[in-house]
């Protein structure tokens, strides 16, 4: 509800417009530059839920998940100096991934500005351009509902990503009389006709097309309809990295995820596409191989490419045709298109699903613990609208390739490749969908950048799984180097804490498994614990992907063991 000339502190009318935009949700890491908004949202407890976190990384990841899940801008608060500075993996993530996020910081006071005071930065200046889409500092508390509003329109319009406000902690104090804007409305282009027009008539044409499927700004509702798209034509989908909860993956023209660790025979079927069909993907470096994939700057398929910002669209890649849209309305315009009488590549679908179901098979390891085998037990037993989270790290292609996600928002995971993502994601999800099961992945480098959000759980109660992989490496790291540098094992190594015992610490229930069959009944105690829980997967970096080894690594390289 706005609110007419009423004497409110510039705390107050921040917080007022943040009801009026329909948030009630925000997570922080309190800090002094910004007290007055603290003692603002005491007044908004019973409809605004602060979310209080361990680290401001966390906190902005957790923003940066809640952007995901819900297609609303995730609220985030730190204060000055280091605060923001932590905060800004979160922002790389959400601009990377494009997520629509706002970042409030606490500043330091006007007067005390351009002489390095107390954990002074200027936002501005740290911010933009490669961070955030739009970073600026409220200076008159007259102008909160202005920025505020704007700061929502640029967040979710066009291409979703993050916006930076700083907030002078005097101007926070300062009353004034000042009204409240209406909610923000997002924007997002819709496709000419004749564009949709030029589309269909090339899909005529082709004898090998293939539907890439990425990006941010889906919802559920072009979920849908991409699919009916698909369904028409008999087109084969596949996603992009890290994004394949955009089509499901148990669909029969399903075909695969086109990123880190591709099937090799995925690859060669998008190098022999005829036509491709990106809709949504920036087709960056991990989901074109390092722009190998699709040659840049003329692709050698011709490429039809569909993206909500304009800018992007022949950014990297001469297309033979662009289509500057969102997807939702894409997608809706898609479903209308009429498919020819006769389709030329009902072979090539099918030849492509055969291949993607060919890799679900685990490859035999004579492994303790098969991470591959744990996988599909997952797959095949947990609930079809379950979220599972991840950060970076070599243990995250075995979820990428064993786990068949549906298309709902089931997949939380950076495409920005930041390490620490999982565990605040996973609390994000679970905050925002109690009723779904929320698993987090972690490797052991990559959980422990965000372990102790575990509190965080505890502290709100919320019944996530916590499965963290132990090989005692930074596991990517490590297969590079026997890649390119064999036997010259040099920063990689690690030595960890018990994670089971460090869990029960925490107050969580906590399990070491050690082995395959020992891991389904240890599930169903976490699982069944009545809060968060964590099992420790014991595993042998030997074991480095779901289709190598360290010992295969060399002697590819040309070293016997």
């Amino acid at each position: 509800m706005s609110v007419e000339n009423v004497r409110r502190t510039g705390a107050q009318i921040l917080v007022d417009q943040l009801r009026l935009h329909g948030v009630d949700l925000a997570f922080c890491v309190p800090g002094e530059s910004y007290l007055s908004v603290l003692d603002a949202l005491y007044d908004h407890r019973g409809t605004l839920r602060l979310i209080v976190c361990r680290h401001e990384a966390a906190a902005a990841n957790m923003a940066e998940a809640a952007g995901k899940l819900t297609g609303q801008p995730g609220i985030c608060f730190v204060t000055r100096g280091p605060g923001a500075t932590h905060a800004s993996i979160g922002l790389h993530t959400a601009f990377q991934d494009s997520t629509p996020l706002i970042l409030f910081v606490g500043q330091v006071a006007r007067g005390h500005e351009e002489r390095e005071a107390f954990q002074e930065l200027d936002y501005r200046r740290f911010f933009n351009p490669q961070i955030a889409k739009w970073s600026a500092q409220i200076n008159d508390p007259r102008r909160i509902p202005e920025f505020v509003s704007r700061a929502f329109h640029i967040a979710t319009s066009g291409r979703p990503g993050p916006v930076v406000l700083a907030l002078p902690e005097d101007m926070l104090d300062e009353e004034c009389e000042v009204s409240d804007p209406l909610p923000y409305q997002p924007v997002q282009a819709a496709p000419e006709p004749a564009a949709m027009a030029a589309l269909g008539a090339r899909l005529v044409r082709a004898v090998r097309p293939l539907v890439l499927l990425g990006g941010g700004g889906w919802t559920d509702g072009a979920r849908r309809d991409i699919a009916q798209f698909a369904e028409h034509f008999q087109l084969p989908v596949a996603v992009s990295f890290r994004c394949q909860d955009r089509f499901d993956n148990r669909h029969p023209l399903y075909v695969g995820h086109v990123g880190v660790g591709i099937d090799p025979a995925l690859a060669q079927h998008v190098r022999d596409a005829d036509l491709i069909l990106a809709v949504g993907p920036r087709l960056g470096e991990a989901t074109t191989r390092g722009y190998t994939l699709l040659a840049s700057p003329r692709p050698r398929q011709a490429l039809i490419h569909v993206h909500a910002s304009a800018e992007e669209l022949g950014r990297v890649y001469q297309c033979e045709l662009l289509i500057n849209s969102g997807m939702a309305n894409f997608a809706a315009a898609a479903r209308t298109l009429a498919p020819p009488a006769g389709l030329a590549w009902r072979a090539w679908t099918d030849a492509l699903r055969t291949d993607y179901l060919s890799t679900l098979a685990p490859t035999p390891t004579n492994a303790k613990l098969d991470l591959a085998r744990i996988m599909v037990m997952l797959n095949e037993r947990l609930p079809r609208d379950a979220i599972l989270c991840n950060g970076a790290g070599n243990y995250a292609t075995w979820v990428h390739r064993f786990y068949q996600y549906p298309a709902a928002c089931a997949q939380l995971a950076p495409t920005s490749g930041a390490m620490g993502y999982g565990v605040p994601a996973a609390i994000a999800a679970k905050l925002i969908h109690p009723e779904r099961m929320v698993l987090a992945f972690g490797g052991d480098g990559c959980f422990l950048m965000a372990a102790q959000e575990l509190a965080t759980a505890v502290r709100y109660g919320l019944q996530i799984v916590f499965l963290v992989i132990n090989n005692n490496s930074y596991g990517t790291i490590r297969m590079h180097q026997e890649t390119h540098f064999p036997e010259r094992v040099s920063g990689t190594d690690l030595v960890n804490p018990d994670f089971a015992a460090l869990a029960r610490a925490f107050g969580l229930f906590g399990e070491r498994v050690t082995r395959t069959e020992e891991f389904w009944p240890a599930f169903e105690r976490a699982r069944d614990a009545g809060g968060p829980a964590l099992i420790e997967l014991i595993t042998e970096v030997e074991n480095i992907t779901p289709r190598t080894t360290l010992a295969a690594l060399r002697q590819r390289a040309g070293i016997s063991n």
